[in-house]
């Protein structure tokens, strides 16, 4: 994903082509180094943080409309970073997170949740708050003894690093959003490769602004990378109008 110009010219195209529908984009594993902003290209921005082109980095992408309302980048690691809207009046906080994989040992998972805590910790309740993640865990499908978190819609059977999905949403009072829509097995895996087919990427809402989101699923042909799908969801935010004086 990094290398000279010409290959990042193209990686831009292509970003370009699949993204021209949607307002705000998160992406992970973007191997770019360093943290900037950067204009990609067909109205779009690009906030990132990196640091090193061989792993992670995390990154936000926004229309231009959108990209003159940011108030605030905290890029936090090159696993977690959140950008702060005003929007009408409205602040919303859009958190892009990629959590170490199974293999990874448990120092570095937990310095992972205990950074993503730390970011949603620092989040005021009355701005709206979306996070995008690749957990790199699944929460496995139903939901039983975890309804206040979940819906019955996950995929296959939770493991170890899906339980530490559900524990985050259980403590920061949150929702695994892709779970509360029933939709075909091709609408809700994220990740494929070969034969395997898993979900690993999720959108986050907190639970009492759930009824604000119309639609959440995996677009099946719609994809950036070779391996993980797009994961899209619809919110619709009520603003409230400003008094005239």
């Amino acid at each position: 994903m990094v290398g000279n110009e010409s290959e990042r010219d193209r990686r831009d195209h292509h970003l370009n082509t699949n993204l021209n529908k949607y307002q705000i984009y998160d992406v992970k594993k973007t191997k770019w180094k360093w943290s900037k902003a950067r204009n990609i290209g067909g109205g779009f921005k690009l906030l990132y943080y990196g640091v090193g082109g061989k792993r992670n980095g995390v990154g936000v992408i926004l229309k231009e409309e959108y990209s003159k309302s940011v108030v605030e980048v905290k890029r936090v690691s090159d696993r977690v970073m959140n950008a702060k809207l005003e929007v009408e009046g409205m602040m919303i906080n859009f958190i892009s997170a990629y959590a170490p994989q199974v293999g990874c040992e448990m120092e570095e998972k937990e310095r992972f949740w205990s950074e993503l805590d730390e970011v949603v910790d620092s989040v005021p309740r009355n701005e709206q708050l979306v996070i995008g993640a690749d957990f790199n865990g699944h929460v496995g499908e139903g939901n039983r003894g975890d309804e206040e978190v979940m819906g019955r819609y996950g995929f296959k059977e939770r493991n170890v690093e899906g339980q530490m999905v559900v524990d985050f949403a259980k403590r920061m009072e949150m929702a695994v959003v892709n779970t509360y829509f029933k939709k075909k097995e091709d609408h809700r895996v994220t990740y494929k490769s070969g034969g395997r087919c898993t979900q690993v990427d999720y959108v986050l809402c907190r639970r009492c602004n759930l009824k604000e989101i119309g639609d959440c699923k995996v677009l099946a042909g719609d994809s950036v990378a070779r391996q993980h799908r797009m994961v899209v969801c619809w919110m619709v935010l009520e603003v409230k109008k400003k008094r005239r004086e």
